[in-house]
């Protein structure tokens, strides 16, 4: 089979990331504020407030389960339809989101909040899609933009839930139901962007030039345990992501309780949440490049320093807000060096056929791994602090730690 000049490859690959950027940066705008509002919206509906942590539980369960579906959909058609349809799914949990408002209706809301867990989803598998082609661009840098379009929708989301509210309100719609307008409309751009942007389709693109017909062979979900068994790089990528995530989440996830009972405003809490939001994403192509230039291990073992570091602030200051802060905004750039460049070892370690159910699972147990965090870390900070919590998410770090100094035996 012929094969594509690579500057041809390199131009429809720049083109390929310009795509998933754009798509990844609307469905965040409208991504943004649904867990804060669906928080509210769940305590009304639910009358109590010991179920304001079903939005993030279920939107965190719905991008588990739903991240492998859409990968073998990516396998058998391509990335541009699963991320498309990954998107209309969204759409489909905000609009039952509206009708749960409308409806007064708690288990309607606990469905929407599944659905737009897609949106998490195509968010994770838009980061692999980056890295499909192959070419001689870095995969690291290209991946690291995709994810670094997230901030976009992280940082401006939460700013539209007062003017969605009021359009909303202007318009007929129950409280609460107009935010849930923007992130129908920006999810509405989003999926459009992917169906008629993502020409080639990369992936469709990968197995045509690596002599795979188009969505075959077809992989079961189950083989990714096996493709995984036998590859230990893979398998040290996927622990890595799984574990980083679950560190960052338990820690993150209690974080507000902990400065609420220190007494301080929603205001300072917000800040905290931010700055660890653009710890995450804001600083992703600094640890694609790194990723790129000095190894995806070396910039894992830094990721986990910058979490052990970021551990051991917030833990013993857990009484001063600005070592909170400092900690908080540590730990999602430790998280953001440890996912970004595992996430580039992980499309370098698989062939072409193997990358969808492969990734998918990743992207399943990363949701699941994080879920299992925030579920966890109530408890523990109960019983032994916040102090208690941070000593406990170092487990996971030491763990990432071993397996990459273990790792130099491996081959893929």
């Amino acid at each position: 089979m012929p094969q594509k000049p690579s500057q041809d490859l390199n131009l429809i690959q720049a083109r390929a990331v310009r795509v998933l950027a754009l798509g990844q940066a609307l469905g965040g705008f409208g991504f943004g504020a649904t867990l804060s509002v669906g928080a509210i919206m769940a305590t009304e509906l639910s009358g109590t407030a010991a179920w304001s942590g079903a939005a993030a539980t279920l939107s965190t369960l719905g991008a588990a389960f739903l991240s492998i579906p859409l990968a073998r959909l990516a396998s058998r058609r391509g990335r541009r339809p699963a991320l498309a349809l990954g998107a209309f799914l969204a759409i489909l949990g905000a609009a039952g989101m509206m009708l749960a408002a409308a409806l007064r209706s708690f288990p309607v809301e606990l469905v929407a909040l599944f659905l737009l867990g897609s949106a998490t989803a195509v968010g994770l598998q838009a980061r692999f899609a980056a890295a499909d082609i192959p070419t001689s661009r870095p995969k690291g840098k290209d991946l690291s933009i995709v994810v670094w379009a997230t901030t976009l929708g992280a940082v401006v989301g939460p700013n539209l839930i007062a003017p969605g509210e009021a359009m909303g309100l202007a318009i007929g719609l129950p409280h609460l139901a107009g935010p849930f307008l923007l992130t129908i409309f920006a999810q509405t751009t989003s999926t459009l962007v992917f169906w008629f942007g993502l020409r080639p389709d990369p992936l469709l693109l990968a197995q045509e030039l690596a002599g795979v017909a188009p969505g075959l062979p077809q992989r079961k979900s189950s083989e990714a345990i096996g493709i995984i068994r036998r590859n230990p790089l893979a398998a040290f990528t996927v622990l890595t992501i799984a574990l980083s995530h679950m560190v960052m989440v338990s820690v993150m996830s209690m974080t507000p309780a902990h400065l609420s009972q220190e007494g301080h405003s929603l205001a300072e809490v917000g800040f905290t949440i931010s700055l660890h939001v653009a710890g995450m994403y804001a600083f992703a192509p600094v640890f694609g490049v790194l990723s790129d230039r000095i190894g995806a291990k070396p910039t894992i073992l830094l990721g986990q320093v910058v979490l052990l570091f970021s551990l051991a602030i917030s833990g013993f200051g857990q009484s001063n807000f600005t070592l909170v802060v400092i900690g908080l905004f540590l730990l999602g750039l430790g998280w953001s060096a440890a996912t970004v460049a595992a996430s580039a070892m992980l499309s370098e370690v698989l062939e072409v056929d193997q990358k969808p159910v492969v990734q998918g699972f990743s992207d399943s147990l990363m949701s699941l791994s994080g879920a299992f965090g925030g579920a966890v870390s109530g408890t523990i900070l109960t019983l032994y602090s916040f102090g208690g919590l941070n000593a406990a998410a170092l487990l996971p770090v030491i763990l990432i730690v071993l397996a990459t100094a273990y790792s130099r035996r491996w081959r893929a």
